[in-house]
């Protein structure tokens, strides 16, 4: 999605930010990555999805802004294994702004920093209105989406996931929500996006009930 990756890359110029990620939310509440300003925040957010934490999710169920000014004050017992993550990338603060229309919810966009601190007055306004512009780039820009249902396209490989959630509930005999923690577990071992992993299971190239994870 070129035109994501351009309002992310310009996000993160005017607010002085280490990176910008958006992430959006198909209609049955499935969230995914979506565009970054650059390959290492790309990782970043999807980390969030891997270990099913983070202020991301927490915007996109709440419905407002989760702003985490300083990761390193109250952000571990809040999310454990992400901000443990995150700060080690050199990740030092994190706001995250619903996308949504009515009462649509389409995703969110999130502000990562290495510095703590928060955001002045203006910087939350700029992001506020970064938001209102990626929420326009899905519903009205060249990306052509013009619904809520349309925005299940991009996450056609989100399909994937829940596929290889019942692969791994019948390799292993386990109920299906623990089928996901497996595959979140594996993702985090090998270090690896959690999308590649569903994919090697669907495509049989990876089994839990022989490769362990």
């Amino acid at each position: 999605m070129e035109l994501l990756e351009r309002v992310c890359i310009d996000a993160a110029r005017a607010l002085s930010a280490s990176g910008v990620g958006v992430s959006l939310m198909a209609s049955d509440g499935v969230h995914g990555m979506a565009a970054a300003s650059d390959p290492n925040t790309a990782r970043i957010e999807e980390l969030q999805f891997t270990f099913g934490e983070g202020p991301c999710i927490d915007a996109a169920a709440a419905g407002r802004p989760v702003l985490v000014p300083d990761l390193a004050d109250g952000a571990m017992r809040r999310w454990p294994v992400y901000a443990v993550a995150v700060l080690d990338a050199g990740v030092r603060a994190v706001f995250a702004f619903p996308l949504q229309i009515g009462a649509a919810r389409l995703g969110v966009l999130d502000v990562f920093r290495a510095r703590s601190g928060a955001m002045s007055r203006l910087e939350l306004g700029q992001a506020l209105t970064f938001a209102d512009q990626v929420v326009m780039t899905l519903l009205d820009g060249q990306e052509r989406t013009t619904g809520v249902d349309e925005l299940d396209e991009a996450f056609e490989h989100r399909a994937q996931l829940f596929q290889a959630q019942g692969m791994v509930m019948v390799q292993l005999g386990i109920p299906l929500a623990e089928a996901l923690v497996r595959i979140r577990a594996h993702a985090y071992a090998t270090d690896r996006p959690l999308g590649e992993v569903a994919a090697d299971v669907v495509a049989r190239r990876l089994r839990f009930d022989i490769d362990r994870a």
